[in-house]
């Protein structure tokens, strides 16, 4: 009884000493990319399509809990191989840093986390955490890229609902006309923020509820399909419901519906239909310990374990902070250049438009116009660096920005290795009124490289500042609308066969003194 006693002891002091060393080690990586944190945290409480990680770090730490009878016949070591996960962390967060990518800076502060847990607690214990430790990643936002497609996917399956129930309707892109009333299926109303919300659900679901992962593949099948075809009838239901009675009725009760029963309604009935298949009692272990009693190897004293875990998380902000303090020079003026056979006139305030470059270091933006009255905006956005805040590229920057009251109708084929996108808004009050149409071509040049990928853009940002001397980012954008007689996009190639390769045209802006 002695000797039995004298071991819990040891246990749990074991335990309570490797827990400080890693809650003192994570909080200092928390202090240390606090700006990531107060990021991440804004996203969860700002963003509609986010508010779902609001709730993983408490499920995580119930998983956590849920695991303390297993963990407790564990023995915490401190193990030097887990500093070979904070440095992978640190590695990804210092890509998304010089890369200006949030979403790498993100997943790289919560693997360095989960590298502090594995470093200071031992490969044992970190096999017993393996899936709350992977379920933290739903903290980080992701899947907005997801947004463009399930707009499409949303058209696809609405627009054969209303024809079926005799609503007379058409599309555009992503604009429905249907009876009396136009609809735009916007970002919003794509259902990514659905998609994404069940397969944290459905994740967690087939975790505790299923053992055979014939079954778990299965249901997450289900947890995305069933979301998109939901989704898709939701936007029916909206547009039918305008259609028998009016579009404030109608989208009203959508938001209030969809924002607080519907997506509740869904996630029950999956669940209540895979009821029956659930192979998993509640009361099952969550591990068996058995099977996490290897012996453990280039073991470390868990208070130097948790001081290397800090310092070699430092190493990456400090580097980062090296690399972006280069620039590339910039002379103090420059202006558009003279484009043969096309003139400078004054910009129509009845079709305004402009794109949104925050902090650019210089941003152009002017009308050329023909003999034959074509019309073409030109804008150059010149970054000697970037920074947060002040990227060549990010969300809500470009072409449009975040609630801009020009609309993306549709993206079009490229045009001499640009992007090319249609967009259209309501004209000015007092200009007449009607729809105005236009047609955007875009590129970026980073370094060598000239593209209208916005990944594109960030890997060549990346190679520019590890490997590379500091460049100008510029983004060149030719616009063109939509007239009788006048086609935009070849409105545009014309302009651009007299103006150049876009690539040599940006360069010769950036580096030309006005």
């Amino acid at each position: 009884m002695t000797i039995a006693l004298s071991r819990r002891a040891f246990s749990a002091s074991t335990w309570t000493r490797h827990l400080v060393v890693l809650t003192l080690a994570a909080a200092a990586l928390l202090l240390m990319f606090e700006g990531d944190v107060r990021d991440i945290v804004h996203l969860w409480w700002t963003s509609t399509t986010f508010g779902h990680c609001l709730f993983i770090g408490p499920v995580v730490a119930w998983l956590v809990w849920s695991r303390r009878a297993e963990l407790a016949r564990l023995q915490p070591v401190a193990w030097a191989p887990g500093l070979l996960v904070v440095a992978a962390g640190g590695a990804g967060w210092l890509l998304g840093e010089v890369g200006g990518v949030a979403l790498a800076r993100q997943l790289g502060l919560v693997l360095m986390l989960e590298g502090a847990v594995v470093a200071t607690l031992g490969p044992n214990v970190a096999r017993g955490l393996m899936f709350p430790l992977g379920y933290a990643f739903f903290m980080v936002p992701f899947g907005q890229e997801l947004e463009p497609p399930l707009q499409d996917v949303t058209v696809a399956i609405t627009m054969p609902l209303l024809h079926l129930f005799g609503v007379p309707a058409v599309v555009d892109g992503v604009l429905i006309h249907a009876g009396r009333y136009y609809f735009e299926v916007a970002e919003a109303c794509s259902g990514a923020k659905f998609v994404i919300s069940m397969v944290a659900f459905g994740v967690l679901v087939a975790n505790q509820c299923f053992t055979s992962w014939g079954r778990r593949a299965v249901f997450m099948f289900v947890c995305v399909v069933v979301p998109v075809l939901a989704n898709g009838v939701r936007a029916f239901g909206t547009i039918y419901a305008a259609h028998l009675t009016s579009v404030e009725a109608a989208t009203g009760f959508d938001h209030i519906v969809y924002g607080w029963v519907f997506f509740a309604i869904v996630m029950a009935g999956v669940i209540a239909i895979a009821w029956r298949w659930f192979d998993r009692s509640p009361d099952d272990p969550a591990f068996d310990p058995a099977l996490s009693q290897a012996p453990v190897r280039l073991t470390l004293e868990v208070v130097v374990a948790g001081a290397l875990v800090i310092a070699g998380a430092g190493v990456f902000p400090a580097t980062a902070a090296a690399i972006m303090a280069r620039a590339a020079p910039l002379p103090a003026h420059i202006g558009l250049p003279p484009v043969a056979g096309w003139h400078r006139v004054d910009l129509d305030p009845r079709t305004a438009w402009s794109p949104y470059h925050p902090g650019a270091d210089h941003f152009l933006l002017g009308r050329y116009a023909d003999a034959d009255g074509n019309a073409v905006d030109m804008s150059v956005a010149v970054y000697a660096n970037q920074e947060e805040g002040r990227e060549l590229v990010s969300y809500d920057t470009g072409v449009l920005r975040e609630d801009d009251h020009w609309v993306r109708v549709a993206d079009l084929p490229g045009l001499d290795g640009g992007s090319v996108m249609r967009i259209v808004a309501d004209a000015p009050p007092g200009t007449g009124g009607g729809e105005v149409e236009r047609v955007v071509a875009t590129w970026y040049r980073i370094g060598d490289t000239v593209t209208g990928d916005d990944r594109t853009v960030k890997l060549a940002t990346v190679k520019m500042r590890l490997f590379g001397a500091p460049q100008p980012a510029i983004a060149l954008h030719l616009s063109a609308v939509a007239a009788p007689g006048h086609d935009p996009r070849a409105v545009i190639g014309r302009f651009l066969a007299s103006l150049g390769d876009p690539g040599a045209a940006m360069l010769r802006v950036a580096e030309t003194p006005r």
